[in-house]
């Protein structure tokens, strides 16, 4: 199941085994708060938590001992473990047969940031797989209205939306910058200037917003986000790879009839994100890109190796860009 299934899962009953996979730690860090905080009493007496690292060969005789244990004064034992990753052989010899028969006292939470060589713990018995990867743009858009609305702020889906991309739905951010928003109103309408003010936009961000202003050929635009880039980081050598990125990744769309499906798995971007690209691509044109993709490289390489200064080589390449 998906986290933003996971609190009306639990509202239904408890699982015997959750385990909790993906990178993103807030997804992680929440969802373990939910199971603890529906399931656990006296947690001083039936919260244990291990490492997976000590956990080896027959160590782990150790967790299985505690999940057999009975619960304190309480209906459920809890036991965490965080990196979790027996192999075939650790899981048939000391692990399969609790799995497989697991006691009803007992919940075993296992907080894994990735997937690893051994077992697939996703497919074993008694396991309830919550993905904590990294949620789309429209699952974040969706939780930030709502945590808004339930906090009697009211915001537009697309000024929700406008927070997820400032964050680049990454979840820490995204609870971070929402709160600071509930902070800041305490109630009422949210309104685009109180985004603009509040969240601080990702450099990523900030990047892709200069770069699409490129094919609009919006030159004001371009440069102030530049400038504030500039200012806040001080590093003209990342623009221009930032830059060198953009312009190469639209001259490989451009040159290719890949569909954009395979495209979007390639570059780790969403479809819609390719889309977008391409007509991006085409509004430029293929010589000024190919020509635009020699030079920033160019540009970098006289950088590195001393003949020019990173800031007269991002004027260059401005130049180059807008004016040539």
């Amino acid at each position: 199941m998906k986290f933003t299934e996971l609190k009306n899962d639990i509202a239904e009953g408890a699982r015997s085994i959750y385990l909790l996979e993906g990178d993103d730690a807030y997804f992680r860090m929440k969802g373990e708060e939910m199971i603890k905080n529906a399931f656990v009493q006296m947690p001083e007496l039936n919260f244990t938590s291990f490492d997976g690292e000590t956990l080896k060969g027959s160590a782990l005789t150790n967790l299985t001992s505690a999940l057999e244990s009975f619960p304190f004064m309480s209906e459920k034992r809890v036991i965490k473990v965080v990196g979790l990753y027996p192999t075939e052989s650790d899981y048939e010899h000391y692990l399969k047969k609790t799995f497989e028969n697991f006691p009803s006292t007992s919940i075993l939470i296992i907080v894994n940031a990735e997937s690893k060589k051994g077992v697939d713990l996703k497919r074993k018995h008694s396991v309830t797989f919550v993905d904590c990867g990294k949620a789309d743009e429209e699952t974040v858009t969706k939780w930030v209205y709502i945590t808004l609305k339930r906090s009697g702020v009211t915001a537009a889906v697309d000024l929700c939306a406008l927070v997820a991309r400032y964050c680049l739905c990454n979840m820490s951010r995204v609870a971070l910058e929402t709160q600071k928003i509930i902070d800041y109103k305490g109630g009422g309408v949210l309104t685009r200037e109180d985004v603009e003010e509040l969240i601080y936009k990702e450099a990523d961000y900030r990047i892709y917003e200069m770069t699409g202003a490129v094919a609009r050929r919006d030159y004001d635009k371009f440069l102030s986000i530049q400038s504030e880039l500039c200012r806040k980081n001080g590093d003209e050598t990342t623009i221009l790879s930032g830059l060198f990125s953009y312009f190469k990744n639209l001259l490989t769309i451009l040159s290719s009839d890949m569909p954009e499906s395979e495209f979007a798995k390639l570059l780790k971007m969403k479809e819609y994100g390719v889309k977008k690209s391409r007509e991006q691509a085409q509004a430029i044109g293929y010589n000024k890109l190919k020509s635009c993709v020699a030079y920033v490289y160019l540009s970098l390489s006289e950088i590195k190796s001393g003949l020019i200064s990173p800031n007269v080589a991002l004027e260059k390449v401005n130049n180059k860009i807008f004016f040539e």
